[in-house]
């Protein structure tokens, strides 16, 4: 599998996965970038915001970039669109950063950006 569809499959996953998805798959610490969440966090804090799996449902998303700067460093941006557990449409730019470790790539670094309306 192409590195690239590796890392769209464990960014799936975040949308859906719960806590102990986000455990296996955050780095040590995460650098997040939200509007309500910003800052660097455990990996155990960021896992913790995600008790409940499925809180989102018919994800689709549109990629809009794909760079591995290092052997180790991959990023992927794209436009995600999903609906949250209580119907709300969400749609976002978004950015993440992986690294790779020992035990497979981890997130490093998660950034989105809400965007209004329905079109670009």
């Amino acid at each position: 599998m192409a590195l690239k569809d590796e890392l769209t499959e464990i960014e799936r996953g975040f949308w859906t996965g719960g806590e102990d998805y986000f455990l296996a798959h955050l780095d040590e610490k995460c650098l997040l970038a939200f509007p309500q969440m910003a800052g660097a966090y455990s990996r155990e804090e960021v896992a913790a915001t995600a008790k409940e799996p499925q809180r989102w449902k018919d994800l689709s998303t549109q990629e809009k970039g794909f760079l591995q700067p290092t052997g180790d460093m991959a990023e992927l941006a794209y436009e995600a669109r999903a609906t949250r557990a209580n119907g709300e449409p969400y749609r976002a730019l978004v950015s993440t950063l992986y690294v790779r470790r020992d035990d497979g790539w981890k997130m490093a670094f998660h950034s989105q950006t809400p965007l209004e309306g329905e079109s670009a």
